[in-house]
């Protein structure tokens, strides 16, 4: 049986990388039990969804005054917080 300890640190690997068919089933299994694992789940997808616009938004952006170098740093700096 997953512990709330192991099933965060799975949540927070499963926003970077694809987990192996043991580890989603376990998973999805304590997030059907945990409502406490199942909110920090939804709540990481959403900052994710969250800094993937805000990312998308800052290198589109006009209205920002700073030399592109400047904005594709931000953007690399925030994708790398994923």
């Amino acid at each position: 049986m997953m512990n709330c300890k192991q099933a965060s640190q799975l949540i927070s690997q499963d926003v970077d990388n694809l987990l192996s068919t043991r580890e989603r089933f376990a998973l999805k299994f304590h997030l059907l039990i945990c409502k406490y694992c199942s909110r920090f789940s939804q709540q990481l997808k959403a900052l994710h969804v969250a800094i993937t616009g805000m990312s998308k938004s800052i290198e589109d952006d006009t209205s920002i005054k700073l030399p592109s170098e400047a904005k594709q740093k931000i953007v690399k700096s925030l994708e790398s917080e994923k």
